[in-house]
């Protein structure tokens, strides 16, 4: 049977507070490494249920997708697999909440608040080439509604 090309799908938070993102610090196969709050897309989730999931995890933050910042595909060479894998990626931006106090993510090695020049000057630490488009479309004020996400009642039957 011939292989199944099946892209990874991802999602990612936009997290802006008085000029500067929310980012977190990873241990990851290439190093120590920053990201947005970002993680894959669960069974039986909505893309903006995985994205609250993934910065309440990440981050130990309340998020409230607000809107979609945009979708975004890219390919990542992976060592530990040794083959491409691709990332659909879903980003969001909206509005952070109460931080509790609980444990980060296994491999989370802190959360970090940048300004865009501090995170375009670190390019080489970026764990996806992704991190600094999403930002900048943010930036732009490219939005689309929430609406336009739409999750079908099967999702969440699909474990019933």
């Amino acid at each position: 049977m011939p292989h199944v090309w099946k892209p990874s799908v991802t999602v990612a938070a936009v997290i802006e507070r008085d000029g500067r993102f929310l980012l977190i610090e990873e241990e990851t196969s290439d190093g120590v490494r920053l990201n947005q709050p970002a993680g894959h897309l669960d069974p039986l989730e909505s893309l903006p249920q995985a994205v609250a999931r993934e910065v309440m995890e990440e981050t130990a933050h309340e998020f409230t997708p607000t809107a979609l910042v945009g979708m975004y595909m890219s390919t990542y060479r992976s060592a530990r697999r040794n083959e491409d894998v691709t990332y659909l990626r879903f980003a969001f931006c909206g509005e952070v909440g109460a931080c509790h106090d609980r444990p980060l993510d296994h491999g989370i090695i802190r959360t970090l608040w940048m300004t865009r020049a501090e995170i375009a000057a670190c390019q080489e630490r970026h764990r996806s080439p992704l991190l600094l488009q999403c930002i900048d479309d943010y930036l732009k004020g490219q939005r689309a509604p929430l609406e336009l996400v739409h999750t079908h009642a099967s999702v969440f039957a699909a474990g019933a």
